[in-house]
Order: C-alpha cells, then structure tokens, then sequence
C-alpha cells in the first residue's frame, strides 16, 4: 500500500514528459488539478484495493479480526494513501528522466519504512532521529492499523494520526502542485 502508489505515480508525470506528450496535454483545455486528479486516481485506487485485499488476507487466511471499526481503518488507508500518491507525484516533479523517479523513489521509501517503528520502536531511536519520524506518513498509518486490528480503538483515539495524514497529505499536493507548475512555465 505504500511502495506500489508512490512508484506508479512517481512515473506518470515523467513518462509523459519524457516522450513529449505532457507538453501536447497542457494545450488541451483540461486545467493543472484535473491532469494531476487523472494522473493520481487510478494509483490510489490501485492502493485501496490493495487494502482490501491485505485486510481480507489477514482476515480470512491469518485469522485476524479486526476488533475496531472497519471504516475508521478506511478512513485512514485512504488519508494514508493521498499522502503516498502526493509524494509520488513530488517525486514526478523533481524528476526528469523515470530513471531518477525510480532512484528517487527508493531513497525516499527505504528510510521511510525503518523510520515508521515497523522494524524499530521509534521510542528507542536517536531524538533527532525521532523528530525525522514525524513528517513520515507510514509512522501515523501503523498506529491507525495497530490500533483498529489489534486493540479495537476507534476515531476518538486515532484523530490525531488522522490528521497528521491529512496535513502531510495536503502539503505534498500543495508542494507538488506548485513545483508542477513552476515547472511548465
């Protein structure tokens, strides 16, 4: 859910840019938010089937319920899975070639997972590196799933990571967005 959005839409843009196609795109009357809605939506809804598919695994052949609310996990897969796609496209942004999106991609993803406290408990990191966890979004989105799956707790719990994805969410479609059209011009 978090690799497979971000290495797709770190894609889309540049492959358009590099076989020239963005350029003929931009002539079209389609505005900036509408290309990017285009570019980004099929990814994330690659990611929330991914989801579904992940939850039933877990559900059917682990034989793990989930003890919380199933759209409170939703809730936060799909603020989890804006965030992925913007950094995605921020990657696509400062990428020229699909080969720098790649590499960009897995600079970006490798420290993001032993940054989240999946492997490592953030409580037993470094304080400056603990700092560094907090502008990770898979940090949030594993307290969101530890919390619904395992401990049953609900929205009055988890808003606080609800929001922290939204911020991030938001302010990588703003950077994206700004660098997108910074780069047109």
């Amino acid at each position: 859910m978090f690799l497979i959005p971000i290495i797709l839409t770190s894609q889309a843009v540049v492959r358009e840019r590099e076989i020239g196609t963005l350029e003929q795109i931009m002539v079209t009357p389609i505005r900036s938010w509408e290309l990017v809605v285009g570019k980004t939506a099929p990814f994330a809804l690659v990611g929330i089937l991914d989801m579904i598919g992940i939850a039933l695994i877990g559900v059917f052949w682990f034989g793990v319920p989930p003890r919380g609310n199933p759209l409170v996990l939703f809730l936060g897969a799909a603020l989890f899975l804006i965030s992925s796609v913007a950094i995605g496209l921020f990657i696509s942004t400062i990428s020229s070639t699909q080969q720098q999106a790649q590499i960009s991609t897995f600079f970006f993803t490798m420290p993001a997972v032993n940054l989240s406290g999946f492997a490592f408990p953030i409580e037993s990191m470094p304080q400056w590196v603990q700092y560094l966890t907090y502008a990770n979004p898979l940090r949030y989105f594993l307290v969101i799933i530890r919390g619904v799956f395992l401990k049953g707790i609900g929205l009055d719990i988890l808003w606080p990571q609800m929001v922290a994805l939204a911020v991030l969410g938001g302010a990588m479609i703003l950077m994206s967005s700004l660098r997108f059209r910074k780069r047109l011009r």
